[in-house]
């Protein structure tokens, strides 16, 4: 079976929200201050993922990425832009901006669960559809970017209520300023996933 991987740029003390300083709050831009060789290309070592696997976006993120990798053209942007889309909204009616993206049109933990059996899922940023993927216990591994900056204030990774997680370091490497932390989900008893 596929896996289900949440990729986030994270603050020391768990914000998850506004890296890139487009969500306009006072703290936002954090992630973007070390310079681009912590946040430039294929930062989240997705790597063969690309190639075969979806993304999935909620259509706040969906909206911020539409507008700035359909333009360029360097190898990660060509994978990304290649690489199928799945928009998680109820207020999109069209998502042709930002080639071979789709809206999910079912239900969104029935739809990941059908689709985590042939094909790996990358959740990009999106807080709301990981609360729900992880109160559902869809979540596999969690790459995390996580940067020195504590800002005492912003929506953090886990920060809402859902089912506990034990997860297991599988690697941590700096990258730039910041340390990329790959955990996997560990199976509960009797879980042969």
């Amino acid at each position: 079976m596929s896996q289900v991987i949440v990729i986030e740029f994270v603050s020391l003390d768990g914000v998850v929200e506004d890296p890139d300083g487009s969500g306009g709050t006072p703290w936002g831009g954090w992630a973007f201050r070390y310079g681009p060789e912590s946040v430039a290309g294929d930062k989240f070592a997705l790597g063969e993922v690309l190639d075969s696997g979806a993304m999935l976006l909620g259509r706040v993120t969906w909206e911020l990425f539409s507008r700035i990798w359909p333009s360029r053209d360097d190898e990660f942007s060509k994978k990304l832009n290649a690489l199928p889309k799945l928009v998680v909204s109820r207020s999109l009616e069209r998502v042709e901006e930002w080639s071979n993206s789709a809206l999910l049109r079912g239900d969104l933990v029935e739809e990941v669960a059908e689709r985590k059996k042939h094909q790996d899922i990358v959740v990009a940023g999106s807080a709301g559809v990981v609360d729900l993927l992880r109160a559902h216990d869809l979540i596999d591994e969690y790459r995390l970017l996580v940067f020195p900056a504590v800002l005492g204030q912003g929506r953090r990774l886990f920060e809402r209520p859902g089912r506990p997680a034990g997860l297991s370091l599988e690697s941590a490497e700096r990258v730039g300023q910041a340390v990329r932390l790959v955990y996997r989900r560990e199976p509960a008893q009797g879980d042969h996933r």
